[in-house]
């Protein structure tokens, strides 16, 4: 039975890398550094995703339904987008950051084949990948559920995008900055706080 609380009570967070990146990525590094040295009793959860959007959701599906406790998503670029589908979903906090907000859109210029610069892994966006990713569009959201962290200087995504659909949630706007979110590390603690860890 004192196991069986303790399963209850353990705390999982995972995290949702970007388009065409990987778990190698600086900000899931030093989230995962940050999170051993202050919360070693986290488990972090931190995985390659795949490469469609519907074998990405199924993918990271199993990993919510496959653990016990209590979860805390994040999310980084098409991550948080991802994050915010999962985050409705299930009713999970969510921390997203320079979140992208209609990569249906965005990814249009990328249709064709496409290689990940960190794990070489060669795929191909199709017109079926954008309306995969079209349906995952949640137009309404929790706002209680959300820490939304973009910088003015994204040169990827229009941040003020994300400033309006999250308004009414926990915003973090900075000026400047660009789209791999420049001094991560400084808010890592308020995220901590968001998720009372």
């Amino acid at each position: 039975m004192k196991n069986e609380v303790i399963e209850k009570h353990k705390k999982n967070i995972l995290y949702i890398h970007g388009f065409n990146s990987s778990p190698q990525s600086l900000k899931a590094q030093q989230t995962k550094q940050y999170l051993s040295e202050y919360f070693p009793d986290i488990n972090f959860y931190c995985p390659q995703i795949k490469s469609s959007p519907t074998a990405a959701i199924a993918q990271l599906t199993q990993i919510l339904k496959s653990n016990s406790g209590t979860w805390s998503i994040m999310g980084s670029s098409l991550g948080g987008y991802f994050s915010t589908y999962l985050s409705e979903k299930y009713q999970y906090p969510a921390v997203i950051i320079n979140p992208a907000v209609r990569p249906f859109e965005l990814l249009n210029d990328y249709l064709g084949e496409q290689t990940n610069p960190y794990t070489n892994e060669v795929y191909t966006v199709t017109e079926q990948y954008i309306d995969d990713l079209k349906a995952l569009e949640q137009q309404e959201i929790t706002k209680k559920h959300y820490l939304v962290m973009v910088q003015t200087g994204d040169e990827v995504l229009d941040y003020q995008q994300a400033v309006n659909k999250y308004q009414q949630c926990q915003l973090i706007v900075q000026q400047g900055g660009d789209h791999s979110f420049v001094n991560y590390s400084e808010l890592l603690p308020k995220i901590a706080q968001f998720f009372k860890l």
